[in-house]
C-alpha cells in the first residue's frame, strides 16, 4: 500500500489516506473508518489493526478523493526521531575521494518538514544543497535488533530530500553537521510511505537495494545512482542503531549531577 497524509478542501485538518495508485485519488481513512486516527503516526502506532483497516479501504473502492482536492504532506510528522546516515553509498565516497566508512557514520536530525512541495529560500545560508536519500520509518518499538528480523520493524519506505547549508556544515560551527542541516523547510519527505509488505512483490523482481535513485534539478539529472551502492543496507543500520552504547554503570549505582546555584539530580541504576 501507499499510505499518504493530506489536507482535505482547504488546509482543514490532518488526514491518513491509502493511495489507490501512485499519482491516483486518495481513499480518506477517516471517512472509511471514523475509529481511524488523524496523523500517520497515530496510525502506525496502531499496528496491524491499523493496516487491516487500511487494506480493507482500498479493496473497498469508497471515499475516493480526487487529487486535485487535496494537498500532499510529509508521510510522517512528529517522529520520535530522525536518525540520519552519512557517506553511506560507495559511489558518492568515491567521487568525493572520500574513504569507505567501516562503520556507519549516525547523526540525528530535526523532524521532516511538514510540507513537501516548496522548500523555502532563507538568508542565513548561501550555499544550499541537495541530496536524494531512501528513507525508512521504524513501524514498531525494538531494542537490540536482529539483521535477519530488522525489515519486521520497518513501516515502509520514502524518498527524502538531505538538504544541506554547507557553508554551515563545511565552514562554520566546527563544521558540526545539524545546524547545516536543519534550516526551515529542510529536509522534506515524500510523497507516499510505501509499505515494506507491498514492496515484497515488488522484491520479487527488483530488491529494494537494487533500485535506482536520482536526483534532477530544473529537470537536469545532478544525482544518478542505485541503492545497490549502499555501503550499509536497512538491516544494518537498524541493527546498528537499535544497539546501546557500551554501558559501564551497573545495577544499584547510584549517579549524583550537580551544578553550583542550580542543584543536582540522582539517579539509580535499576
Amino acid at each position: 500500500m501507499r499510505l499518504v497524509q493530506f489536507h482535505r478542501g482547504g488546509e482543514g485538518g490532518v488526514r491518513v489516506g491509502v493511495e489507490q495508485a501512485e499519482g491516483q485519488g486518495v481513499i480518506d481513512l477517516k471517512a472509511f473508518d471514523p475509529s481511524m486516527p488523524s496523523t500517520m503516526r497515530q496510525f502506525l502506532e496502531m499496528g496491524q489493526k491499523g493496516m487491516d483497516c487500511a487494506k480493507r479501504a482500498l479493496s473497498s473502492g469508497q471515499h475516493v478523493v480526487e487529487r486535485s482536492d487535496i494537498r500532499l504532506l510529509s508521510p510522517v510528522t512528529g517522529p520520535e526521531k530522525v536518525v540520519c546516515v552519512g557517506m553511506n553509498y560507495k559511489d558518492h565516497c568515491l567521487e568525493q575521494n572520500a574513504p569507505i566508512p567501516e562503520e556507519p557514520i549516525i547523526f540525528s536530525n530535526d523532524s521532516p518538514y511538514y510540507r513537501i512541495t516548496t522548500l523555502y529560500e532563507t538568508d542565513s545560508c548561501s550555499k544550499v544543497d541537495w541530496e536524494v536519500e531512501l528513507a525508512f520509518v521504524i513501524g514498531r518499538k525494538g531494542k537490540h535488533i536482529k539483521e535477519e528480523e530488522a525489515l519486521s520493524y520497518v513501516a515502509g519506505f520514502t524518498v527524502a530530500n538531505d538538504v544541506s547549508a554547507h557553508d554551515w556544515q563545511m565552514k562554520r560551527n566546527g563544521k558540526q553537521w545539524l545546524l547545516g542541516k536543519t534550516f526551515d523547510t529542510f529536509g522534506p519527505l515524500g510523497p507516499a510511505l510505501v509499505t515494506t509488505a507491498a514492496l515484497k512483490a515488488i522484491f520479487l523482481v527488483k530488491h529494494v537495494h537494487n533500485l535506482g535513485i536520482r536526483c534532477l534539478v530544473n529537470g537536469a539529472a545532478d544525482q544518478d545512482s542505485s541503492t545497490n551502492q549502499m555501503i550499509f543496507r536497512t538491516e544494518k543500520l537498524i541493527a546498528w542503531v537499535s544497539q546501546n552504547p557500551p554501558v559501564y554503570l551497573k545495577r544499584g549505582d547510584v549517579v549524583e549531577c550537580q551544578i553550583d546555584e542550580i542543584g543536582s539530580i540522582r539517579n539509580t541504576v535499576v
